[in-house]
């Protein structure tokens, strides 16, 4: 079974840009969470519904790399594949500018589930996932 990278299509919106026009660093994560939410969904797991029942992934680490800016009204296509290592869940994503394809930012996003207050590795994840993950440690 070969893995996949997800694809979400978006529009920086004029609001998203500082000063100097272009969109402000802190910008690139919301587009990097939007995307990873829009991939759950596309797996069939909606947020609302994980909280309802006490599941909570939770961002524990970000590190992103800014390569080139994005600037109002641009369209960029932001992509998320995804590694399993112990219980974290590793989303490496990029933000590529549409339409020459130019790298604009890049980071791997470190997410875990609580649990009724306990950090666990929900079933239901690595089933959702199954044609997107690559597992590191089996």
């Amino acid at each position: 079974m070969s893995t996949q990278i997800f694809e979400n299509k978006m529009k920086v919106r004029d609001y998203e840009c500082d000063g100097q026009g272009v969109v402000n660093n802190a910008n690139y994560l919301h587009y990097f969470e939007h995307t990873r939410h829009e991939f759950m969904e596309s797996c069939g797991i909606r947020l609302r519904d994980l909280t309802a029942e006490n599941i909570l992934p939770v961002v524990r680490r970000a590190s992103l790399k800014y390569k080139n800016s994005l600037r109002g009204s641009e369209e960029f296509i932001c992509t998320a594949r995804i590694e399993r290592k112990g219980l974290r869940y590793l989303f490496h994503q990029q933000i590529r500018r549409i339409p020459d394809n130019t790298l604009c930012a890049e980071g791997v996003i470190e997410v875990v589930c609580v649990i009724g207050g306990k950090v666990n590795a929900p079933a239901m994840f690595d089933k959702a996932f199954a044609d997107y993950i690559v597992w590191l440690d089996k």
